[in-house]
């Protein structure tokens, strides 16, 4: 799933690297670049689908292997993390500030009896916003946890049931990211790859 696919130049790519039996679903707000990017890909990439919808709240029909966002967040969208396939699912999400600057975290879900997430700061970015992805509030909590910590310093996403305790870096809307490892319960430690 490609969040903010614009006129599809990146999801081409996707669409290249996930080959014919792959599939490729490129969601852009806006219906005039939707339109084009349905264009750009419908004859050479036939397994890039284009929807025209808020790549913020989309819920695809099945789940995806992996969401990039191309679209600077203030916050995750937990349709997103929902998304995620059960064992391996991976987001790749910039979480930026007022001025577009930030960095991407790369979430990968695994598998178990709990829901769990690996977070890895991946690279500093700057990035257009996401219209849903941002508000006044997010914003606040999100300069107040990179003026705390840098992201580098996150190493657990956790979502509810539990609740953030002293060690959370930022929260929102039934997730939160911690600067410790999580516990055998929730996300145990960082990944290495990609």
């Amino acid at each position: 799933m490609h969040v903010g696919a614009g006129t599809g130049y990146y999801s081409a790519i996707l669409a290249e690297i996930v080959g014919r039996d792959g599939q490729v679903t490129a969601i852009e707000i806006d219906p005039a670049l939707a339109a084009r990017a349905r264009e750009n890909l419908a004859s050479a990439w036939p397994q890039a689908g284009v929807v025209a919808a808020d790549g913020y709240a989309f819920r695809p029909d099945r789940p995806a292997d992996v969401v990039i966002v191309n679209a600077g967040v203030t916050h995750f969208s937990p349709a997103w993390l929902d998304s995620l396939a059960a064992e391996n699912g991976r987001l790749l999400v910039p979480l930026t500030n007022a001025q577009s600057w930030g960095g991407f975290l790369l979430v990968t879900r695994r598998a178990g009896a709990t829901q769990r997430y690996q977070p890895q700061f991946v690279h500093q970015v700057g990035i257009i916003h996401c219209l849903g992805g941002r508000n006044p509030e997010a914003e606040a909590r999100l300069k107040e946890a990179m003026a705390k910590a840098p992201m580098t310093a996150v190493q657990s996403l956790r979502r509810v049931p539990e609740e953030p305790d002293a060690s959370c870096w930022l929260a929102g809307d039934g997730w939160w990211l911690s600067l410790a490892p999580g516990s055998t319960h929730t996300l145990v430690t960082w990944i290495s790859a990609v």
